[in-house]
Formats: structure tokens, C-alpha cells, sequence
């Protein structure tokens, strides 16, 4: 049986996939996360999606993915590079990680197909994206096509975040009854610190910025 009102989120306990946990709660009648870990620095990340997980009574499976960071080299699983604070001219910033995405919802959409979900959420964003390829709308769609033909199933991909700046997440989230808990509980900072983070890595300035922009509305 496929179960047309269940729906698989990609979760990893920020900002962003927090907001699309609970968007899709309210969406679908069945839900469940799916997190990864690759390596990352920030591997905290995994304790509190499991956490958030288990408080929204949402089924939780963690899935290892990291010979990324063997094929990958970036700053968010390779101590050894020092994480770009602006993006360079001319290029990506280098705690963009290859392919991450593709892989993320590529794996996703066969754990889901296993237990008959067809629905998959992620929390890319093509307004707020740091300049990452992998969060255009076009790619999404692209890939949604790809996993459609290569398992001959008809996934939906959902991006409830895409054409929202940051500030507009945070607004989605109280519109959701859930600001507290993403403003206090949940990690976006590229060096692990949860809440409000460090401040200074590129996702805690997006964070901030959008914050400060949603609270002066």
C-alpha cells in the first residue's frame, strides 16, 4: 500500500529542517525523519534531531553517509580547512559540500520507498542559500524527475522553504506554534553551538540576520 498521507523529512535538527518537521506534521497524517551523518564537525546535531524527533513523536532513523567527506573535502568535515566566513568571489564557499544533497534525498527516497512513503521534504531554500547549488528550485525538480525514473515510483518533493528568506522561516515556524522551541533548541552553527551559535559562521549570521529582520517587522 502507498500511503499518500505520510511524508519522509530530511531532518538534521536546524533551523530549517526543524520548520519543515512540523510543517509537514501538520501536512500529513504519518510522519518520519530521516537524518544523516557524513562526517560533519558538528555531529552534535545528530543528539538533537534524534531529541526533537523523539519530543514530536516522529520515528527517527540515522543513516551513515560518510564516505562523503572522503570524496567531498570542505570545511564541515575536514578540520584542517578553515571555514570561509563571506563566499569568495567567483566561487562557492568552502563548507559547500558536493553533491550533499543529491545524496541526502537520493537515500532518503529509498528508505522511504521501504515503507511505502512517497512523500519527501527537505528545507533547501533558494532565497536564503549561501550560494549552494543543490538548493535551486531547478535541481530539486530536476532530481525529483531522476528518482521518479529510476525507481519507477511517483515521489513528490516538497520545499516549503524555497522562496522564503530566513526571516520568513522564522515566521513559518510561530506560525507553526513552534518559534521557541527552533529559536532555543535547535543547531544551525556550523561549529556545533546550538541556539543562537557562535555568531559568526555564515549560518549563524543568515540566523541572526533573519531574526532580527522577522522580530523588527
Amino acid at each position: 500500500m502507498k500511503y499518500q498521507d505520510a511524508a519522509m523529512v530530511c531532518f538534521s535538527g536546524g533551523q530549517d529542517s526543524t520548520t519543515c518537521l512540523f510543517w509537514a506534521k501538520k501536512h500529513f497524517k504519518r510522519v518520519e525523519a530521516v537524518c544523516f551523518t557524513y562526517g560533519q564537525k558538528h555531529s552534535q546535531e545528530i543528539d538533537i534531531a534524534r531529541r526533537i524527533a523523539a519530543d514530536a513523536a516522529v520515528p527517527f532513523q540515522l543513516l551513515d553517509v560518510s564516505l562523503l567527506a572522503q570524496l567531498a573535502p570542505n570545511s564541515l568535515t575536514d578540520s584542517t580547512i578553515e571555514m570561509d566566513q563571506e563566499q569568495p568571489a567567483g566561487s562557492y564557499p568552502n563548507t559547500f559540500v558536493p553533491g550533499r544533497n543529491m545524496i541526502f534525498l537520493t537515500f532518503a527516497a529509498v528508505l522511504a520507498r521501504s515503507k511505502d512513503i512517497f512523500h519527501l521534504v527537505t528545507g533547501v531554500s533558494e532565497a536564503d542559500y549561501s550560494g549552494y547549488p543543490d538548493c535551486r528550485d531547478t535541481f530539486v525538480r530536476s532530481l525529483n524527475v531522476t528518482l521518479n525514473l529510476a525507481m519507477d515510483e511517483l515521489f513528490v518533493l516538497h520545499t516549503p522553504l524555497m522562496n522564503r528568506d530566513k526571516s520568513e522561516v522564522w515566521q513559518l515556524a510561530d506560525e507553526l506554534g513552534v518559534f521557541d522551541l527552533v529559536r532555543t533548541q535547535t543547531l544551525t552553527c556550523y561549529n556545533g553551538i546550538p541556539a543562537d551559535g557562535c555568531g559568526h559562521c555564515p549560518a549563524c549570521k543568515l540566523r541572526r540576520e533573519g531574526l532580527e529582520k522577522y522580530l523588527n517587522k
